[in-house]
């Protein structure tokens, strides 16, 4: 009687492994979604922005602790708003501190917000939301949002951000 071998049937289930892997990491980012109020208005009219002040997100990966402390891993920390502030600053607009009633039509309020989480890979994505008001009539510009994956939540944030924000300047 003649055995058949069961390296066919190895070979086949190593191939399903891979195959499945890939196709797990096949998984990408929504598109960002840059949704526009009135035809008319863009954040190209305005020249100045105030940006609502946002807190710091810290996050670690490889970290592990003990009774007497953290060890290992990398540690970084991501504040959305100076992330934005930094992209429209490179863009030509110039950043106040306060809001000037002299330069009310000139000025755009900027708003950051994180808006969901997701799935993806072997991790997850965080979407966030970045929204454009004029600060002379509280009427809304536009709203662009996209998600990011990274290493840390930090990365994911910085990523969801430079996503969100890139087709509004690459139409420029």
């Amino acid at each position: 009687m003649i055995k058949k071998s069961s390296i066919p049937s190895k070979i086949k289930f190593f191939y399903f492994c891979v195959v499945g892997l890939i196709m797990m990491g096949c998984a990408s980012m929504k598109p960002p979604v840059i949704q526009t109020f009135d035809s008319n208005q863009s954040i190209f009219d305005y020249r100045y922005f105030y940006i609502t002040p946002t807190n710091d997100y810290t996050s670690s990966t490889g970290v592990y602790g003990t009774q007497y402390g953290m060890y290992g891993g990398i540690t970084k920390t991501t504040n959305p708003s100076s992330v934005i502030s930094g992209i429209l600053i490179k863009n030509g607009f110039i950043q106040l501190n306060e809001i000037n009633s002299d330069r009310l039509k000139e000025t755009m309020i900027v708003n950051f917000g994180e808006t969901g989480r997701r799935n993806v890979n072997l991790g997850y994505s965080i979407e966030i939301t970045i929204q454009f008001i004029s600060a002379d009539s509280n009427n809304p510009i536009c709203v662009c949002t996209a998600e990011g994956q990274g290493e840390t939540e930090a990365d994911d944030i910085r990523k969801a951000i430079t996503r969100a924000l890139e087709p509004l300047f690459k139409s420029k």
